[in-house]
């Protein structure tokens, strides 16, 4: 199994830019109302609590755009870890959506837990790592800390996650029976995206890239800003060509790299994404010097637009590899 990818960077729809922004408040609003805990799992209800598994984790772990998402081991062989568990489950209820614990059951989910566990650098339960706009963030490790001293922790998570990317929050769901909200209603997005989601709904991709770059000036590691900006720039390449005369070129001048770049963000930005990456990593194997390299700085960029975990680029990566060594 790869590594679970905790930032939550995944392949997007090209065709449909604002949905890279919006795509984790929607991910958080579906998990957000989704029947809370298996049989067995002992998750309250609510819309805080979440057993976490290999179905529901990248759901769950999207909730990290709208407010840190705790991250517990447990373990019903281990006593303390079941204590602090009983805990979490009363703060969830006291603090009502301004942080959420997805509680992984190491025996029941192994799998998914040594993966976890390995990544997260546990060592032993009690333990718990939070998630905050997709970045892992420690907590403690065997040991069992007291209801006050997880108040003084969480309070610290949920003052980095307002301060540094915005997060206000989980809205809706709330414990005791709250009203549910219009299952039409647009879930709110990261409020750090607003000006270049308003640029993207007037039309103006310009605007909206500056506003994306902006983003990324404060926060280098807003995972949303950064796609979003590779598929803005894509449709900014690709906007106002003619694509019958971009492939001519590309086929008349197979060495010229801006010729078989255009061709490749045409490929790309209509779904074909191996040939968009295959065409570079021929334009690569064809070029040197500084050709090459802008052929592979490319290339590297729309890896990017589409993530580095997805299979295409793994493979992609191999061939271009192979290509310069």
């Amino acid at each position: 199994m790869q590594p679970r990818n905790m930032s939550m960077r995944g392949v997007v729809d090209l065709g449909a830019v604002k949905a890279a922004t919006e795509a984790a408040a929607q991910r958080a609003a579906r998990a957000a109302s989704a029947p809370q805990g298996a049989a067995g799992g002992g998750a309250p209800a609510g819309g805080f609590v979440f057993d976490l598994t290999d179905a529901n984790f990248d759901s769950v772990l999207a909730l990290s755009q709208q407010a840190p998402v705790v991250l517990e081991f447990s373990s019903q062989r281990s006593p303390h870890s079941i204590e602090v568990g009983e805990v979490f489950d009363q703060l969830a209820a006291e603090y009502a959506g301004r942080f959420v614990l997805a509680r992984l059951d190491i025996d029941a989910s192994p799998q998914l837990a040594q993966e976890l566990v390995t990544q997260a650098g546990v060592q032993g339960l009690p333990a718990a790592v939070a998630v905050i706009a997709g970045q892992l963030a420690p907590m403690f490790d065997r040991a069992a800390p007291q209801a006050e001293q997880l108040r003084q922790i969480l309070d610290q998570l949920i003052q980095v996650g307002e301060q540094r990317f915005g997060l206000t929050g989980l809205q809706g769901g709330a414990p005791g029976g709250a009203e549910s909200e219009d299952e039409d209603a647009e879930p709110a997005g990261d409020p750090l995206l607003a000006a270049a989601e308003a640029a993207l709904d007037a039309g103006d991709f310009a605007g909206a890239a500056q506003a994306y770059r902006n983003v990324l000036t404060d926060y280098p590691a807003h995972t949303e800003a950064k796609l979003a900006l590779g598929q803005v720039e894509l449709i900014l390449r690709t906007q106002d060509v003619d694509p019958a005369e971009v492939r001519r070129n590309a086929a008349d001048r197979p060495t010229d790299v801006d010729a078989q770049a255009l061709a490749a963000d045409l490929d790309l930005a209509g779904g074909h994404v191996e040939d968009a990456f295959g065409r570079l990593v021929e334009t690569v194997r064809r070029t040197a010097g500084d050709d090459r390299n802008k052929a592979r700085l490319h290339l590297l960029g729309l890896f990017d637009v589409i993530g580095s975990d997805d299979p295409r680029v793994v493979k992609a990566r191999a061939a271009l590899t192979s290509v310069l060594f």
